[in-house]
């Protein structure tokens, strides 16, 4: 019988042998290497062998069945409880016993294939070839499969981070029509991180804060400017028109699977619930406001007081936490309040807004994985 040449791509292939014989673990090293392989190693101590497995990470191995010490059905076990720590191991099992019984408890347990001894070389390489073979297939196969799962990550991403950029931006078409500096959804999500972050909040939840908060005001993009923008007193029937940017914003943000949009979501629908359960549009009240809408609802009144409106010029800081502080408990969540107030003392927000020394914020995206 002539063996065909062992390919380049195989002849790098890890082979472990197991043998408690020396000899059967030589005579199989010559005729591996004799056939061109060259990345051997032997063992004659099956207890070894299991932990050397996970670190020289055999691409197939050579197990003798009937070994003194620690034979190879309970190594088969032990190779099948250690798979998922280790890569998928094909095991050709080797004996004098040419038993049927004894073929299939070791196929059983998870053997690929079996040799008989006295060992026929060329019977030996032709499977040590069709399982070599086989294996690197499969790596290739999983290499393939992996890349393609990053990519497609990647790209979800990427249309995950454009997606938000057009929320952003549409947030900042909202407020172009009364912040004409574009900066006021910027300062809320500032504000509502530093915040959050000193509510004891994740690291992760800081930065969805810092991302979603933003997008509070985003249902005003269906308000019309005549209303939004009107001089004097609305309306009942305007004002309730206003209020609808709330639930608007909420179903611009529904139905994504990602916590950022559905923390922006909850923010949207939330950030003009009161305290006390008198505000809208559910007369929701203390805990059963969602925390991230009571901390925009906060950073939000506070930015508003501090900086110029087309209907009114900034109040002083001091002022704008006196008028916080008064409604802390009706409008607003007073320990959110006393976090504001501390932060400002702090010196850690001033007029311009947020001082950014003390808490550090990410480019990235907290999209995956929060």
């Amino acid at each position: 019988m002539n063996v065909p040449e062992v390919p380049i791509l195989l002849r790098s292939a890890r082979i472990m042998i197991v043998d408690d014989k020396e000899e059967s673990v030589l005579l199989l090293e010559k005729f591996l290497r004799l056939a061109g392989y060259n990345n051997i190693y032997g063992q004659t101590d099956p207890r070894q062998a299991l932990l050397d497995l996970s670190e020289w990470n055999p691409d197939l191995m050579i197990l003798d069945l009937h070994m003194p010490t620690l034979d190879g059905f309970a190594i088969l076990d032990m190779i099948r409880e250690m798979q998922e720590d280790t890569d998928y191991v094909p095991v050709i099992v080797v004996t004098a016993d040419a038993n049927k019984e004894v073929m299939r408890k070791a196929l059983e347990k998870g053997a690929i294939d079996y040799l008989t001894k006295p060992l026929d070389r060329e019977e030996v390489l032709l499977r040590v070839r069709n399982i070599a073979q086989s294996k690197f297939q499969y790596k290739q196969l999983r290499l393939k499969s992996e890349s393609l799962e990053k990519n497609i990550h990647d790209r979800e991403l990427e249309l995950d981070i454009a997606r938000i950029e057009i929320l952003e931006r549409l947030a900042q078409i909202a407020e172009y029509r009364d912040d004409e500096s574009k900066e006021h959804t910027k300062r809320v999500g500032d504000i509502s991180a530093l915040i959050a972050n000193d509510c004891g909040m994740s690291e992760s939840m800081v930065r969805i804060m810092r991302k979603a908060a933003p997008l509070h005001d985003l249902g005003k993009v269906g308000i019309p400017e005549s209303i939004l923008l009107k001089p004097g007193k609305l309306c009942d029937d305007e004002f309730e028109i206003v209020k609808s940017h709330t639930t608007l914003g909420a179903e611009f943000l529904s139905g994504s699977e990602h916590r950022l949009l559905n923390v922006a979501r909850d923010i949207a629908l939330c950030h003009h619930e009161r305290f006390d359960g008198t505000g809208y549009p559910n007369k929701l009240s203390g805990q059963n406001i969602p925390l991230e809408a009571r901390i925009a609802s906060v950073a939000d009144v506070f930015d508003t007081l501090t900086h110029v409106r087309p209907y009114r010029s900034s109040w002083p800081l001091d002022q704008a936490i006196a008028e916080l502080r008064d409604k802390a408990g009706t409008q607003f969540d007073p320990e959110l309040v006393r976090l504001l107030e501390q932060a400002v003392n702090a010196g850690e927000i001033n007029e311009s807004g947020l001082n950014t020394s003390r808490i550090k914020f990410s480019n990235t995206y907290a999209l995956r994985g929060t």
